[in-house]
């Protein structure tokens, strides 16, 4: 019975591993941090999945998870020293000619994200996800109008951001 709760387990890590590659994303600057921090929501997707009873679907209570774990060790993280971000010493790496528009729109959107709250940076990330309403209310914890009203209040910080 271990071996197939593991095979199911693994299975549906690998065929949604993406959802946790992306909150790593929101929540750390650096390769090394990303790794620490995705190793960190496998081992608590792994010890909550016994409990898991498939009320929701399997990506949507990773997303909780993924997204608690993460939010959790930020906390932690803000009583640490600080890491260099990745992208402030890119220039020193030799690189060939190609058009970042993409990337660096990308970038400006994270760090317009990351100055966000946790619950806020969750609620971003769960609509860019193309989640709807109910499922983020769901994923979150809280009532879909209160994801409404949260994410109306969201887009407005982020047009004050991006746009000063």
């Amino acid at each position: 019975m271990k071996k197939e709760l593991e095979h199911r387990f693994v299975t549906e890590l690998e065929d949604n591993q993406n959802i946790v590659h992306k909150v790593c994303s929101l929540y750390t600057n650096d390769k090394d941090s990303h790794n620490d921090l995705f190793q960190e929501i496998t081992i608590q997707l792994w010890k909550a999945y016994p409990k898991f009873r498939g009320d929701a679907k399997f990506s949507t209570w990773m997303y909780r998870v993924a997204l608690n774990t993460a939010i959790t060790l930020y906390r932690k993280s803000k009583k640490r020293v600080k890491t260099q971000d990745f992208d402030s010493v890119l220039y020193k790496i030799k690189t060939t000619d190609y058009d970042d528009t993409e990337e660096r729109q990308l970038k400006l959107m994270y760090d317009a994200v990351k100055q966000l709250g946790d619950i806020d940076k969750a609620l971003v990330f769960l609509y860019l996800e193309d989640k709807n309403y109910s499922e983020i209310a769901e994923t979150l914890g809280i009532s879909e109008v209160n994801a409404r009203v949260k994410m109306s209040r969201v887009k407005t910080k982020l047009r004050t951001i991006l746009n000063p």
